[in-house]
């Protein structure tokens, strides 16, 4: 089953990297088929099998010799990866979460790499995960009886969405409207006490990663670097061990 959920992972996750590439640009994620960025020739059905086409071709077009970006089986063993966390972290309980994580996780790893090449956050997917976030939450509430906490879920929701909008008031142009419509959905989803724990993990992650960006000199002061794949990492470690480093952290103060 392990495997079967990891090789799932890996073709959705070549879906995303066409969502990663198109969506920035306005084009059609369905149309026209897989082709080669460089040289612009269609992929055979053997160019493009998630990973192990990358690997087979070293890294190059099969056409024209350009080099394939690693974003490509990095997206792809990504996706799997979290995929089969999911699968380990939720199954055993309710498969809505299961199948509703694995969803907006998706969709979350396309806005993390496309805010990391573009500088931007396409609304389009923020209200995709924010929509499948109330399908979800409806569905267990219907069909599993778990209360709909709408309440602390709007709270979740404007708080962490107030809070970012102060930043990019107060920091003029530090932060964009992009994390604020973010950090909104992800407060839907995880309610106010979790979304204090995502934003704070957010920080300390856009902090350490930062100084050492700068330290190693792949950045330098004047380049930007997106806030939002700190956010959704976040978010990641939340949703796998939010409750449990709350208990530890609330065990210490005790």
């Amino acid at each position: 089953m392990i495997l079967l959920i990891f090789t799932y992972g890996l073709l959705i996750g070549s879906f995303l990297n066409v969502l990663i590439y198109r969506i920035p640009r306005d084009e059609n994620i369905a149309w026209p088929g897989s082709h080669c960025t460089s040289c612009g020739h269609d992929l055979k059905w053997y160019d493009n099998i998630p990973l192990f086409s990358y690997l087979f071709l070293k890294g190059k077009c099969r056409y024209c010799g350009d080099k394939i970006s690693i974003q490509y089986p990095v997206v792809e063993a990504t996706n799997a990866i979290v995929y089969v966390i999911l699968f380990l972290s939720f199954y055993s309980g309710s498969k809505l979460d299961f199948v509703f994580y694995a969803m907006i996780s998706s969709i979350l790893i396309a806005i993390a790499f496309i805010d990391l090449k573009e500088q931007v956050i396409p609304d389009s997917l923020v209200i995709t995960v924010l929509v499948l976030s109330i399908i979800q939450k409806s569905l267990v509430h219907f069909y599993e009886k778990v209360p709909f906490p709408l309440m602390d879920s709007l709270l979740g929701l404007f708080i962490a969405g107030g809070i970012f909008l102060l930043i990019v008031f107060f920091s003029r142009g530090g932060m964009g409207g992009g994390d604020v419509t973010l950090i909104a959905a992800l407060g839907f989803i995880l309610g106010v006490k979790l979304v204090f724990l995502n934003i704070f993990l957010s920080f300390i992650l856009g902090a350490v990663i930062s100084i050492f960006l700068l330290a190693t000199k792949i950045k330098t002061r004047k380049d930007p670097i997106p806030f939002g794949p700190f956010i959704i990492l976040g978010f990641f470690i939340t949703i796998f061990v939010g409750e449990e480093l709350l208990s530890w952290y609330f065990n210490i103060l005790v």
